[in-house]
C-alpha cells in the first residue's frame, strides 16, 4: 500500500486531496493507496469572508467546514505533529487531548501547514492583542467586535478604539470591516510601517490603492503611515513615533511566518523559514509543499508568489496532481499557474479588484469577488447558505453578536473590554 500523508487542514490539503481523489480513484478504491490527513484543527477555516464575519454580514459558521467532510477519501486524524523523519519516512504526532504519541509511515508527505502571525516580535501582542490564524481566533474576535459595537455610550464618552496594525490588503479590509460594524460606535485606526497603503497594489495598480485609501476615509478609519506597532499592553498600544493610544483591541495583520515542523530543518528553508520547492513543488524525495509554508516561484517572473489563498489552492491542486502522477509511474510536471488577481472588500457593494491586470472598483468588483470566493468554498451547501446570507445582508439584516458564554473563564483580552 502507498500512503500519502497530508499535513494541515487548509487550502493546500483540501485541494491536494481533491486532485489525488480524481487522479488515483481506482487505487484508492482498491486499497492500493491510502490518504491520511493530519490536522490540528478538525475544521477548515475559509478566510475569504473574514471581513464579512467581522462586519456582521455573515455568521462565523459559514467559514468552517469539517475536514472529514471536505476530504471524504482520506482518513482524518486530529492532532499535532511532533516530528518528521525524512530518512525513515515517518511522522510522529500527538492526538488531540492526549499526551501519548503515535507514529505512521508515509511514501509521500504533503506539507500544507500554513503560517502564523509573528506575534512574539511585538511585546505584549500575544497576550493582549488579536491574531487571525490560530484556531478560534476569528470567532472570538468577531464576538468582541460585535459586543463593542453594541455597547451603548453614556454622556460624552468617546467610542472605544480598535487599532489595526498592517496596511496590506488584509489590514485595510479588516479595518474597513470593523468600522462598518461599529457605525460610529467604534473608532478605528490603522498603522502601517510603509509610506503607502496596500503596497501590493501601490506600484502596479496605483488607482486601486488610492481607491482603497478613499474607502477607509469614507468609513472613518484614521490611517497613520510610517509608524509601527512596538508594544501592546492591557488597554493601550505604543507606536514607534512615541504615541501611546488607549485601545480596546489591537488586531495584527503584520505578515506571517511558516509553521515549522521538527525534522524539516533549516537546510530545506529560505531565510524567511519557507520550505524551498522545485519547479514541480517537491522539497525532497517524497516531500511536497505549497501555500504559506512554502517558497513557490512564479513560473514567469521567478519571484516567490504571494502568500494568499489563491496560490495555496492552485499549489495544493498541483501537488496532488503530481503525487498522483508519480504514484502511477509518470514524471511530475512543473507548476505553470501564472495568477489571476486580487481583491478587497470595504462593505456591501464596495470593493477593489484586479483581474488579469485589469482594475475594477465598486459594485462590479464586489460581485466578482463574491462569485470568486463562493466558487472556491469547499462545501457547495455552505456556499449556497453564504449567498443567501449575503442577500439578507444586502436587504439590511446583520448577524447579531453571539451571547457571552458565562460558563467558561474569560481571557484577559475579553475581560478588559467586557
Amino acid at each position: 500500500m502507498t500512503r500519502v500523508v497530508l499535513l494541515g487542514g487548509g487550502y493546500v490539503t483540501l485541494h491536494a486531496h481533491a486532485a489525488l481523489a480524481r487522479g488515483l480513484r481506482r487505487e484508492i478504491r482498491s486499497g492500493a493507496v491510502q490518504l491520511v490527513v493530519l490536522t490540528a484543527d478538525p475544521a477548515h477555516s475559509y478566510h475569504g469572508f473574514t471581513g464579512e464575519v467581522l462586519a456582521g454580514l455573515l455568521p462565523f459558521a459559514r467559514t468552517r467546514t469539517p475536514v472529514a467532510g471536505a476530504c471524504p477519501r482520506a482518513r482524518v486524524e486530529h492532532g499535532v505533529v511532533v516530528e518528521v523523519d525524512r530518512k525513515r519516512r515517518t511522522v510522529t504526532w500527538r492526538p488531540a487531548g492526549s499526551s501519548d504519541t503515535r507514529t505512521m509511515t508515509w511514501d509521500h508527505l504533503v506539507v500544507g501547514t500554513g503560517g502564523r502571525e509573528p506575534a512574539a516580535l511585538v511585546p505584549g501582542l500575544a497576550e493582549h492583542g488579536w491574531t487571525l490564524r490560530s484556531p478560534g481566533d476569528i470567532e472570538r474576535l468577531a464576538a468582541r467586535v460585535g459586543h463593542l459595537a453594541g455597547r451603548s455610550l453614556e454622556g460624552d464618552a468617546r467610542p472605544p478604539l480598535v487599532l489595526v496594525a498592517g496596511g496590506g490588503l488584509a489590514g485595510v479590509e479588516l479595518a474597513a470591516a470593523v468600522a462598518d460594524r461599529g457605525r460610529g460606535r467604534l473608532r478605528v485606526e490603522l498603522v502601517h510601517a510603509g509610506d503607502r497603503l496596500v503596497p501590493e497594489l501601490a506600484v502596479s495598480q496605483p488607482r486601486l490603492a488610492r481607491r482603497a485609501a478613499a474607502e477607509l476615509e469614507r468609513l472613518g478609519v484614521r490611517v497613520r503611515l510610517g509608524v509601527r506597532l512596538v508594544e501592546v499592553t492591557a488597554g493601550s498600544a505604543w507606536l514607534s513615533d512615541g504615541t501611546l493610544l488607549p485601545t480596546a483591541d489591537v488586531i495584527a495583520t503584520t505578515g506571517q511566518r511558516p509553521v515549522r515542523l521538527p525534522g524539516l530543518g533549516d537546510e530545506l528553508r529560505d531565510l524567511r523559514g519557507r520550505l524551498l520547492t522545485g519547479s514541480d513543488l517537491s522539497v525532497g524525495e517524497g516531500v511536497w509543499a505549497a501555500g504559506d509554508a512554502a517558497r513557490v516561484l512564479h513560473p514567469v517572473t521567478g519571484e516567490p508568489v504571494a502568500a494568499n489563498a489563491l496560490w495555496a489552492i492552485k499549489g495544493g491542486h498541483h501537488v496532488g496532481t503530481n503525487v498522483a502522477r508519480v504514484v502511477r509511474g509518470r514524471p511530475a510536471q512543473a507548476f505553470r499557474y501564472r495568477g489571476l488577481g486580487r481583491a478587497a472588500s470595504f462593505g456591501l457593494g464596495h470593493s477593489v479588484a484586479e483581474l488579469y491586470g485589469v482594475p475594477l472598483t465598486g459594485t462590479t468588483a464586489w460581485v466578482l469577488r463574491l462569485a470568486f470566493f463562493l466558487r472556491f468554498m469547499p462545501d457547495r451547501r455552505q456556499a449556497l447558505r453564504t449567498l443567501a446570507d449575503t442577500v439578507r445582508a444586502v436587504r439590511g439584516t446583520r448577524v447579531p453578536a453571539p451571547p457571552v458564554d458565562r460558563t467558561r473563564p474569560r481571557t484577559e483580552r475579553e475581560a478588559r473590554v467586557a
